[in-house]
């Protein structure tokens, strides 16, 4: 006869892309988040703290390089139907609140929040499913000022827990700019917005890897494709030659002071209107930075960011920490980017209609 069989006992590990923190890593995290909500609050920001938990419409396609709603989220489906999700950004819950509580909160409206956000995708070296964003946006400013003014608290706020100023820096761009350029390199129709969707999205992500591939890299996901080391192969945005060449004229427009760079922003998008409202609103940003001596010790504008999200509309920023580290391995690596954001004009219109900049 047969024994039973013990029942199996767990195995007592945390789930993979999670970790445990104690002690002395709570503490220094908690400090750390008190020092840069001083911050926040300095500017005049409110506090908000959102569910955990939104609706997978409220959530929206918000998500880098997924095609459904609930790809890259942890999401289940109620007994009504209805789908919910972990939030895996405190912006599109911010979205929701301005929506939903419109006609109660201030105009324009300044908050921050922080918190834990979920991301169902591959975990790899210092890329976790779950982990804490400081988020800070303002609701209903229509002027460029309102970037300017994030930009100086995303770098006051580094400066706050401890990074000093030479070893960040905060790199400025405008997707107005880029949408500009890619009229003139013929794959944007302002006509029919959705025309080359597919060709845009490429020429995003080939700029987004600029550092980690190179010029050669993204020159070839810009034409025909590129094979990795492993022999894989991602399918290019099958641009021209000159097509290309414009986009990686873009990349290269950076010049030693923000006028200067504004100027040869200026040369590239010539003949497209929406290109020359996006170096005008550089310029703005640019010069009220300056007048506040935020200088390119600390903040620079930087056409090589793009910024993956499909939602900005007008300014992105990125901060990077530019002092080297060592990886599991030993070898020097940059530390890299640590922060990033932008305009999204037409986040909360999803759910009124109307637009909210």
């Amino acid at each position: 006869m047969a024994k039973d069989k013990k029942p199996r006992r767990p195995r007592a590990e945390t789930p993979k892309g999670f970790r445990d923190y104690f002690g002395v890593d709570v503490t220094e995290r908690k400090a750390m988040l008190d020092r840069i909500a001083e911050v926040y609050h300095r500017y005049g920001y409110d506090p908000l703290e959102t569910s955990a938990v939104e609706t997978v419409e409220a959530l929206g396609k918000f998500l880098p390089d997924v095609d459904r709603p609930n790809e890259g989220v942890f999401a289940w489906q109620e007994e009504d139907s209805d789908w919910v999700a972990l939030r895996y950004d405190l912006t599109a819950p911010l979205a929701r609140v301005a929506a939903q509580f419109r006609n109660d909160l201030p105009n324009p409206y300044r908050r921050y929040a922080m918190g834990p956000v979920w991301r169902n995708e591959k975990p790899g070296p210092g890329r976790f499913r779950q982990f804490y964003q400081c988020d800070a946006d303002t609701v209903g400013a229509a002027s460029v000022a309102a970037d300017a003014e994030i930009c100086a608290m995303l770098s006051d706020a580094l400066e706050t827990v401890g990074i000093p100023r030479g070893d960040y820096v905060v790199r400025v761009n405008n997707r107005k700019v880029l949408n500009g350029v890619m009229e003139v390199a013929g794959v944007l129709d302002p006509a029919d917005p959705s025309k080359f969707e597919a060709e845009r999205g490429i020429v995003l992500r080939a700029i987004d890897k600029l550092d980690r591939l190179g010029e050669a890299g993204v020159r070839a996901l810009l034409g025909e494709g590129r094979k990795d080391d492993s022999g894989d192969f991602t399918d290019g945005a099958k641009l021209s030659e000159a097509q290309a060449e414009v986009v990686m004229g873009f990349m290269a427009a950076r010049r030693e002071t923000g006028a200067e760079t504004c100027a040869r922003l200026r040369e590239l998008v010539a003949g497209s209107a929406m290109g020359a409202q996006g170096v005008d609103e550089l310029e703005t940003i640019a010069t009220l930075l300056d007048a506040q001596g935020y200088g390119p010790d600390r903040i620079i504008l930087d056409p090589s960011v793009v910024r993956g999200l499909g939602y900005y509309t007008g300014p992105v920023f990125e901060a990077e920490l530019t002092f080297e580290i060592l990886d599991e391995k030993g070898r020097p690596r940059q530390f890299g980017s640590v922060a990033g954001g932008g305009r999204y004009d037409d986040l909360v219109k999803r759910f009124t209609g109307q637009e909210v900049r």
